[in-house]
C-alpha cells in the first residue's frame, strides 16, 4: 500500500499539468498545445468509441496510440483500487427485490442498491464483533437507519445535521410503524423477505465536533432546529449509553466527515468498527487543523511524507468524477458530450469581454447539450453578468471552436484516466493511517459502480476482517450484488 501510494504520487507528479488543469479553460489557456506533441495527432483523429476502449482498456477499433500513451493509460488502470462489477448489467438500477416494499418509500432505486448492500456488511460487522448497536453518521432521510433497525433489527442511532432532514426522517418512520400496525403479518406475504421489527431509529440533529472526544462528539445542528438541543446519546467519556461498544458507519460521508469518523474511532475504544463510503474530495482539509487532529488529507505520516503528495483542488475535484458513466457515453456518443465544449467556449467569450471574470460556477440549465450554442449562451452570459446582445455569438472564431469539440471530449477523457488514481491515493491514505493505529482495514468494492461512483467502502475494526469479507464474497457469487 505505501509501495502503490508512492506510485501513484509520481504519476500524478508527471501528469500534473494535465491534472490539476480545468476543462473550461481549454480555449482560454490553449490546453491541448499542452499536451505531448506526439499523442495530439492520435488524439484528435479519435472517435468516441476509441476514447472509450482507451479509458477502458478494451481496445477501440482501428485506433493506433503512441506507446506513450498506452503507458500512460495502462499505469493510471494499473495503479487504480479495482473497482469491482467491470461486466455488471448496463440496466439502470430498479426497484429492488432484497428489500421489504415499506422500506423502498420514498427511496430512489440507486439508494435501495446502496442501503441493501451496505446494511448486509453492517450486518456481518455486527455479528463478527457481538456487537448490534450502530450510529449512522450524516443520516439524512434515515433511509439507511431504517434499513438497519426496521430491517435488519439492530439498535440504531441516526445523526443528522440538518434538523429538518431529521423532521422528514422521524416522519416516515412513523409511517412505517403505522402501516404495520395496520397490516400486521405483511411480510409473510411475500416468504423470500424477513418481516420487518417494529423498532424505529433513535433520530439526533447535530453536527460532528471532529477534536472533541467520542462521548461529546455532537454540536448543535446547523441551523438550529425547533426545540431544546439533543442530547449526545452516546453517552459520556465512557462511550455509548448503555455502556457498550458501538459500530459507526457514513454512506457518502461528505468531505472532513469521513476523515473526522475515523479519527474518533482510532481514538475511541468504545467504537468496536466502522465502515465508511466517502465523497466530495474537493472538500477535504489540506492545511493542519488548529486542535493538531488530522483531518483532511493527507491523514497518514507516511503519505504526508512522500514528496509530492499534494492534491490540488481540481485533483480532488477529479477524483469525484463517474468514470463509467464517461466511458458510457463516449460508447453512445451522448449529446451530453457536447456540454464540456459549449462550456470552455463560453468561458472564452467571458474571459474576452470581462478577463477579471473567471471560473464563475455558471449553471446554464442540467440539459445543456440539447440546446443549440446561441441558446446555451443566451442562458449562461447573464449570469455572468453579460449582455448576450453585446457578445457576438455567431463570429467565425465561435465556430472554430465549436468545431474543436472531439478535442475537448478527448481532453476530457484523458483526465477521466487519472481520477480513479487521485481517488485511490485518498482512499489509500486512510488505509494507512489505520494500518498505523494497528487496526484491521480493507476497502471493497461495495456498489455497482456505473450507479454508484463512488463504490469504495473502507472497513476497519480492532479485530480481524477475515470473515466479513469472505462472508461479502459469497454474497457476490450468489448473484446478491
Amino acid at each position: 500500500e505505501q509501495r502503490r501510494a508512492a506510485d501513484i504520487i509520481r504519476l500524478l507528479m508527471l501528469y500534473r499539468p494535465l491534472l490539476d488543469a480545468f476543462v473550461i479553460d481549454f480555449f482560454t489557456d490553449g490546453l491541448w498545445a499542452q499536451l505531448p506533441p506526439a499523442w495530439q495527432p492520435a488524439l484528435a483523429s479519435a472517435t468516441p468509441v476509441q476514447l472509450a476502449g482507451l479509458l477502458g482498456g478494451r481496445g477501440g477499433p482501428g485506433a493506433a496510440w503512441p506507446l506513450s500513451l498506452l503507458a500512460f493509460a495502462a499505469a493510471a488502470r494499473a495503479l487504480a483500487f479495482p473497482r469491482g462489477c467491470p461486466g455488471g448489467s448496463l440496466r439502470p438500477p430498479c426497484q429492488s427485490s432484497h428489500l421489504h416494499p415499506l422500506l423502498r418509500r420514498h427511496v430512489k432505486p440507486k439508494k435501495q442498491h446502496e442501503i441493501q448492500r451496505l446494511g448486509k456488511l453492517l450486518k456481518r460487522l455486527s455479528q463478527a464483533t457481538g456487537c448490534e448497536r450502530v450510529v449512522d453518521i450524516g443520516a439524512g432521510q434515515g433511509h439507511l437507519s431504517r434499513f438497519l433497525a426496521f430491517g435488519l433489527g439492530l439498535s440504531v442511532t441516526a445523526v443528522e445535521s440538518d434538523g429538518r432532514l431529521v423532521g422528514l426522517a422521524q416522519r416516515f418512520d412513523q409511517e412505517l410503524l403505522w402501516e404495520l400496525g395496520k397490516t400486521r403479518g405483511l411480510g409473510n406475504k411475500r416468504p423470500s423477505l424477513h418481516p420487518l421489527t417494529p423498532r424505529a431509529p433513535q433520530h439526533v440533529a447535530g453536527r460532528l465536533d471532529p477534536a472533541a472526544p467520542w462521548g461529546e462528539f455532537l454540536l448543535p445542528p446547523d441551523p438550529p432546529g425547533p426545540g431544546p438541543a439533543a442530547q449526545n446519546p452516546l453517552g459520556g467519556p465512557g462511550g455509548s449509553e448503555d455502556g457498550g461498544q458501538v459500530l459507526v458507519t457514513g454512506l457518502h460521508a461528505c468531505g472532513d466527515l469521513s476523515p473526522a469518523l475515523l479519527c474518533h474511532f482510532a481514538r475511541s475504544p468504545t467504537v468496536a468498527a466502522v465502515a465508511l463510503v466517502g465523497c466530495c474530495y474537493m472538500k477535504l482539509s489540506t492545511t493542519p487543523q488548529p486542535s493538531g487532529c488530522p483531518l483532511g488529507y493527507p491523514l497518514s505520516t507516511s503519505v504526508a511524507a512522500l514528496p509530492g503528495h499534494q492534491l490540488s483542488y481540481r485533483a480532488r475535484e477529479a477524483a469525484c468524477h463517474a468514470l463509467e458513466e464517461y466511458e458510457g457515453r463516449l460508447r453512445g456518443d451522448s449529446p451530453h458530450l457536447r456540454a464540456h465544449c459549449y462550456r470552455a467556449v463560453l468561458e472564452s467569450l467571458i474571459h474576452a469581454a470581462d478577463p477579471a471574470k473567471r471560473h464563475l460556477g455558471l449553471q446554464p440549465g442540467r440539459k445543456a447539450h440539447a440546446l443549440s450554442f446561441p441558446q446555451y449562451a443566451h442562458l449562461g452570459l447573464p449570469l455572468a453578468g453579460l449582455d448576450p446582445a453585446a457578445v457576438p455569438l455567431d463570429s467565425g472564431a465561435v465556430e472554430a471552436m465549436l468545431e474543436q469539440q472531439h478535442k475537448v471530449v478527448a481532453f476530457c477523457t484523458l483526465g477521466q484516466l487519472l481520477a480513479p488514481a487521485v481517488e485511490t491515493l485518498i482512499l489509500l491514505d486512510r488505509l494507512l493511517y489505520l494500518r498505523e493505529q494497528g487496526f484491521h482495514c480493507a476497502l471493497v468494492p461495495l456498489f455497482n459502480p456505473r450507479f454508484s461512483p463512488r463504490n469504495l467502502v473502507l472497513v476497519a475494526a480492532r479485530t480481524p476482517l477475515a470473515t466479513v469479507l469472505a462472508e461479502l464474497d459469497k454474497d457476490s457469487e450468489d448473484g446478491d450484488s
